[in-house]
């Protein structure tokens, strides 16, 4: 959390200001091919301070960056208590489970996307209690995608 951080528009015009990212979202940060396709995500996503989970990495290099090569629950319990704006944990499924399970996470905003894959890493498996969470807010975009705003109760 910097106080110093921007503002940005997100989808469903949520605002956010830092992101938080794994190992694999860094090699999968904007390509050049995303700029093109969607330059305002694309944009966003370089744009903001983000803090990037890793015990392999060395360095990162994807603009305003910083590594964080400690224990992830403890890491972001520690940024949670700095004063500050809200974190977002974008696309990792395994780091989101780690805040999962030790209830770091607060609000979950997940966007569904009408597109089967087949496989991929679950939300919420290895979820070893029940979850309670009230809807806050919906949204469905002229793409059919639907934006779920939820709170844990």
């Amino acid at each position: 959390r910097l106080p110093h951080a921007p503002r940005r528009q997100a989808a469903g015009g949520d605002v956010v200001e830092l992101l938080v990212v794994e190992m694999t979202m860094i090699e999968a940060r904007p390509t050049k091919h995303a700029l093109e396709d969607d330059p305002t995500v694309a944009g966003l996503m370089n744009s903001l301070p983000k803090y990037v989970f890793s015990k392999t990495l060395k360095s990162v290099e994807w603009r305003n960056s910083q590594l964080m090569r400690g224990e992830a629950a403890i890491e972001l319990e520690e940024l949670k208590k700095q004063p500050g704006m809200d974190l977002f944990i974008f696309g990792s499924a395994n780091l989101s489970q780690t805040f999962i399970k030790n209830r770091l996470i607060d609000e979950f905003r997940i966007m569904v996307n009408p597109i089967i894959l087949g496989n991929g890493i679950p939300l919420f498996s290895h979820l070893s209690e029940y979850l309670d969470m009230k809807l806050l807010n919906s949204k469905a975009f002229k793409n059919g995608n639907i934006l779920l705003d939820y709170m844990l109760i």
